[in-house]
């Protein structure tokens, strides 16, 4: 099955590719020849998805999966994840009255907020990153992945399983894949509120951060990740953000505070996620 998903120019695919090979799960994900591929689970069924620019303002999916009745859920899961329908000309004019966010922004026109094919999964790849490197958090993530998800048969090359399902996380020591026995409670805990509240990912709920901020092992940090990549609220910002301030430090040559940078974020208010990844993204680029 193939569909063509447009969107609004412009849009940096690069960015968008370059964020998502520096997070790629062995097993689960595969970035060649920019084209993004991953495994993807839906309602007990499996199956798979690349993902490339097409012509004019689109991008085309190659998408591989039993259940025909599932593509509406896939469509939007999609425009989600890569971010389709940001209305950045709004965004823009209103972070642009920051005269560093409209330097930045010059820059990087097309630049949109990644988002998380599911919302267990992104709550597991934030909690395992937790005070280690992104590098580490992936390979735990791909114990994870090996250990527990489903095996896959597909056309891509290392697409071997799928992200493993919360009935399956919340029996599991996953504290023996490598990591503190707290944080695997966390995440068992995380899995086991998906199965009470299956809604709890849901873009759009209200309340949603809350009742993150509600479950053990879940602080600020990250469940304003969460909101911003999987609620998809663009308000979403972690103030304490240590890339945040080193950005911020490297582009203006003094390091603000934690609470400093909460001040100066009020202003970017209801877009504060998209500033963040704008100073992500440049500090991404320095290195």
């Amino acid at each position: 099955m193939r569909l063509s998903l447009e969107y609004q120019p412009p849009y940096d695919w690069a960015a968008m590719l370059g964020f998502l090979a520096a997070r790629a799960v062995v097993g689960m994900e595969a970035v060649v020849d920019g084209v993004y591929s991953r495994s993807i689970g839906l309602n007990g069924c499996h199956g798979w998805f690349s993902i490339r620019p097409g012509m004019g303002d689109a991008l085309d999916v190659e998408l591989a999966f039993p259940d025909p009745s599932a593509l509406p859920e896939m469509t939007a899961r999609l425009r989600r994840m890569f971010d389709l329908d940001a209305d950045l000309p709004l965004m823009q004019r209103h972070l642009a009255q920051d005269r560093l966010l409209a330097r930045l922004i010059v820059e990087r026109p097309g630049l949109r907020v990644p988002g998380a094919w599911d919302g267990l999964e992104l709550a597991f790849r934030a909690v395992l990153g937790q005070q280690i490197t992104v590098v580490a958090a992936i390979r735990l993530a791909g114990r994870l992945v090996a250990q527990y998800g489903a095996p896959l048969r597909s056309a891509i090359p290392g697409l071997t399983h799928v992200f493993p399902q919360a009935d399956v996380l919340a029996a599991a020591d996953l504290a023996a894949l490598g990591m503190p026995k707290s944080r695997g409670r966390t995440l068992s805990g995380v899995a086991q509120a998906l199965l009470e509240d299956p809604l709890l990912f849901e873009p759009d709920r209200e309340g949603g951060v809350e009742r993150l901020l509600a479950l053990h092992g879940i602080g600020d940090w990250t469940a304003q990740y969460i909101a911003l990549r999987q609620l998809r609220d663009m308000d979403g910002f972690p103030t304490g953000d240590v890339g945040l301030l080193r950005a911020l430090e490297v582009l203006e040559g003094q390091r603000p505070t934690a609470r400093e940078l909460a001040v100066r974020a009020e202003a970017w208010r209801p877009y504060r996620g998209y500033a963040a990844q704008l100073l992500w993204t440049t500090l991404s680029r320095a290195d």
